[in-house]
């Protein structure tokens, strides 16, 4: 029986501490030859963004994050699987999401942690209100591309080879 993997899911109104995430997956100890932190940090597309806002329904953002990484730690063989998303008031640069895995080997962690990231991205249910430096403020959709970039994690190992 494979063991389940340390799994830390969390959201938050405050900033990420991305040195704690990276000490949390690395407290994995000699089980863990890799270990693989992304951060996603709020961006100003073009001088166009000058905040975010996110909202989320509380009960069901960290639901679903706790059973994306464990589906995740499901799918690979993973001792610590992270996930951390902010939400409330954010301003560019601020850190938006922090995902992170621990294995026993690089190529695992880091096709985990992509995983990890593409399904958070389009799978938490988190709302986002960009503003703009003179004020305007719109609710944004999810982009097609990161859709296409999670459903692919969906597909049977193999698939996409034929």
């Amino acid at each position: 029986m494979a063991e389940v993997a340390l799994q830390d899911c969390r959201v938050l109104d405050t900033p990420l501490d991305c040195a704690a995430a990276q000490a949390w997956l690395a407290a994995a100890g000699g089980a863990a030859g890799a270990t693989v932190l992304f951060t996603g940090q709020v961006r100003d597309e073009a001088g166009t963004v000058s905040s975010l806002f996110l909202e989320h329904y509380p009960a069901m953002t960290e639901k679903v994050l706790d059973q994306i990484a464990a589906q995740v730690a499901d799918r690979w063989p993973l001792t610590r699987v992270l996930a951390w998303h902010r939400v409330g008031a954010m301003s560019t640069g601020d850190t938006i999401v922090v995902v992170g895995v621990a294995a026993a080997h690089r190529a695992e962690a880091f096709e985990a942690c992509s995983c990890l990231m593409d399904r958070v991205k389009t799978e938490v249910p988190l709302w986002k209100k960009v503003s703009g430096a003179g004020g305007d403020a719109e609710w944004v959709e999810a982009r097609t591309s990161d859709l296409r970039a999670a459903r692919r994690w969906h597909e049977e190992p193999g698939e996409d080879e034929h």
